[in-house]
């Protein structure tokens, strides 16, 4: 019995010993908890939170913004590349001489390829074509757009035809063409505050228009546009005597200037005379040119009667070349020179019928 009690008892001290021995392994194991201390004298010691740096951006949009700019240069020196070879296109060569240039161009965005060639050369040839096709495109509409400029700009500085003039009849095909020029040739324009624009005739140019009109074809040709030249040419040449009138729409346009192209008179050269008191400044045909002295507004001027008589002589001997007769006037004063060849052709007449008589004695 007493052998039972000491067993309990020796087994309830194990068991008490290994109960505090756990207990006293959890304590130590849990950190000590810190004393808590109110939250307002927490903000009062501490200074106020930082504000939030920004997020930094994502890796892709520095990628995407110099793509960018990569394209919008590569984008502007294409375009400034191909304005520079068009403009470089239109100063050294003309639209046909492009056209032909580039032939081998176009033709090779139209590149067929043929249906034994094998898979290398149909895939070369797929590529070729693509690859030609846009700058083909801009060619064609390049060459297009040029022309269609070319005729917008022919328009103002080309005739308005190849023929400014009907044909002759057949029977005044000997017939000398008599071109005369406007201002200060015929009239003379001036303008003044008190009257504002006056047209003057030029002293004679009545007769003289009425006499040369028997012996040629008169065509008053200006640089004037024809709203001033109709109705100056109307009031001016009362008896009808003028034929034509040509007026700026007739002139060809060069280098800032209108001039008189008499190749497109539909008119023989050889037979052509142009008056003018700036015949060599004004036509493309200077050697077909007689030049008078600019008239403005004095009285006692005889220019254009004084002409009359050469005028006359050259439409009676009719001269293979007018051209010709003009060039052995070059330098001198026409209606003088004529009169002094005109003595001495009489004087060398009047010698040879002396000497016709001499031989008859």
């Amino acid at each position: 019995m007493s052998a039972v009690v000491k067993a309990r008892s020796r087994l309830l001290s194990v068991i008490s010993r290994n109960t505090n021995r756990r207990f006293s392994s959890t304590a130590t194991t849990e950190p000590p908890k810190e004393p808590i201390v109110s939250s307002s004298s927490i903000l009062g010691d501490q200074p106020p939170p930082a504000p939030e740096a920004p997020a930094p951006p994502p890796p892709s949009a520095g990628t995407e913004k110099k793509s960018f700019s990569f394209l919008k240069y590569a984008l502007t020196a294409a375009i400034t590349g191909g304005v520079a070879t068009a403009g470089y296109a239109t100063y050294a060569y003309t639209a046909d001489e492009v056209d032909e240039k580039t032939k081998a161009l176009r033709a090779s965005a139209n590149y067929t390829v043929p249906d034994d060639a094998s898979s290398l050369e149909k895939f070369q040839g797929m590529l070729l074509s693509t690859a030609m096709t846009a700058p083909a495109k801009l060619v064609e509409l390049y060459l297009e757009l040029r022309r269609l400029a070319e005729d917008q700009v022919r328009g103002f500085t080309e005739p308005t035809s190849d023929k400014l003039l009907p044909d002759l009849h057949p029977l005044e095909q000997h017939v000398f063409t008599l071109v005369l020029d406007l201002n200060e040739t015929l009239i003379y324009s001036d303008w003044k505050r008190d009257r504002g624009w006056r047209t003057f005739k030029r002293p004679g140019v009545e007769a003289f228009l009425e006499h040369l009109a028997q012996f040629y074809e008169i065509v008053v040709f200006s640089d004037q546009l024809s709203m001033y030249v109709d109705p100056v040419v109307e009031r001016l040449d009362q008896k009808h005597c003028i034929r034509y009138k040509l007026s700026r729409g007739a002139t060809k346009y060069v280098n800032g200037k209108h001039y008189k192209d008499f190749s497109m008179l539909n008119r023989d050269p050889a037979r052509v005379i142009y008056i003018s008191a700036h015949a060599l400044e004004s036509t493309l045909q200077p050697e077909n040119g007689v030049e008078v002295k600019p008239w403005k507004g004095e009285p006692d001027d005889t220019a254009l009667l004084d002409l009359i008589p050469f005028l006359e002589y050259v439409a009676k001997a009719r001269p293979a070349d007018i051209r010709a007769v003009l060039a052995s006037y070059q330098g001198r004063d026409i209606p003088k020179e004529f009169i002094e060849r005109s003595k001495e052709h009489q004087r060398r007449m009047q010698e040879q019928k002396q000497q016709g008589r001499l031989w008859r004695r």
